[in-house]
C-alpha cells in the first residue's frame, strides 16, 4: 500500500538503480489488478527504462517466491502482448523482468540472497531450461543501512514493521497497532502517509502481521461459538465457521481498498453471491 504511491515508488526506485528520477509520472504501473486471473496479484509492478520490475514485501519467508514471480509475469506478459501476433515471423519485444524481495520477517535471512525458480525442481539439471532469480533483501535492523539510507520511505517503513513485530510479542494484535502508528506519526515516522491513511494502514496491519496467528485464533473462535449454540458437528463445523470468519476478515480489507464485489469474488476465489450475502452481514 505504501509503494502504490508513485512518489514513494519513485524514491525506492532511484534508490536501488542509483538514478535521480524526479517525475513520478514516468511509471507506468503494471500491478496485477485487472488481469484475467484476479486471484494472482502482486504487490506492486511497473514499466521504467524498459525493464518490468516486480516489487514484493515479505514478513514470512518462502522459498516458493520464484515460483509466484512465474505467475505473476506470465500473467503481466500475456496483457502486455495480447494485441500482438505471437504467431507470426516477427519478434514480439517484451520488457526485461526484475524480481524483488524486500522482507522484513522474524526469521534470521541473511542480509542480501538470492531464490531461484530451479531449486524446485524435482529433477536437478547443470543447465535448467527455465529460471527465475530473484533477490531478496533483508530490510529488519541494521541490515542494506546503504539502500535505507538512500531512500527514507524505507528506512522509516522498516522502523514501522520492526516496532510493530517488538509490540505484538507483548501486547494483542490491535493495541499493538494502534501502539505503533501513534507512536510513528509522533516520531515522524510516515507521518503523513499515517495520518492519511490511518484507519485502512490500522486494518490492513491487523490482519497481516501474525496472519497464521490469527486465523488459528479465528477458526477456535469460531468453533467455541458454534459448540456453545449446540452445534453437534464438532470441530469440522467450527472450522467452517472460522473459515467464514476469516473470509469475511478479507471481504473488509478489500472493501476498503475500494473493490467491487465482483473483484473480490475473482480474487478470493469465490462466487460473487456467497461475497455479497457476507457483505450484507458487514453492513448490517
Amino acid at each position: 500500500m505504501l509503494f502504490e504511491e508513485k512518489e514513494n515508488l519513485l524514491e525506492l526506485y532511484n534508490a536501488m538503480s542509483g538514478k535521480h528520477y524526479t517525475d513520478p509520472e514516468l511509471f507506468e504501473i503494471s500491478t496485477l489488478e485487472n488481469a484475467i486471473y484476479m486471484s494472482i496479484k502482486n504487490d506492486v509492478s511497473f514499466l521504467m527504462d524498459g525493464r518490468l520490475s516486480l516489487y514484493e514485501h515479505q514478513s514470512t519467508y518462502s522459498p516458493n517466491l520464484p515460483l509466484r514471480f512465474l505467475f505473476y509475469i506470465s500473467n503481466l506478459y500475456s496483457g502486455m502482448t495480447k494485441d500482438e501476433n505471437i504467431y507470426g515471423t516477427r519478434r514480439v519485444q517484451i520488457p526485461t523482468p526484475e524480481f524483488v524481495i524486500f522482507y522484513n520477517g522474524d526469521e534470521e535471512r541473511p542480509e542480501r540472497e538470492t531464490l531461484k525458480l530451479s531449486d524446485l525442481y524435482t529433477f536437478k539439471e547443470e543447465e535448467c531450461k527455465l529460471e527465475l532469480r530473484a533477490e531478496l533483501l533483508n530490510i529488519c535492523g541494521d541490515n542494506n543501512k546503504a539502500l535505507k539510507e538512500a531512500c527514507r520511505t524505507l528506512r522509516e517503513y522498516a522502523v514501522f514493521t520492526d516496532k510493530m513485530r517488538k509490540y505484538t510479542k507483548v501486547m494483542d494484535i490491535e493495541a499493538a497497532a494502534e501502539r505503533t502508528i501513534e507512536e510513528c506519526i509522533r516520531q515522524d515516522i510516515l507521518r503523513e502517509f499515517l495520518t492519511k491513511h490511518k484507519a485502512e494502514v490500522r486494518t490492513v496491519s491487523i490482519f497481516e502481521y501474525d496472519q497464521e496467528k490469527h486465523i488459528k485464533l479465528e477458526r477456535k473462535q469460531a468453533w467455541e461459538e458454534g459448540r456453545e449454540a449446540g452445534i453437534t458437528e464438532g470441530r469440522a463445523t467450527g472450522r467452517l465457521e472460522g473459515e467464514k470468519l476469516l473470509l469475511t476478515k478479507q471481504i473488509q480489507k478489500k472493501l476498503l481498498r475500494g473493490k467491487t464485489p465482483a473483484q473480490i469474488a475473482d480474487e478470493l476465489e469465490e462466487e460473487q453471491s456467497v461475497i455479497e450475502e457476507l457483505m450484507k452481514e458487514i453492513w448490517n
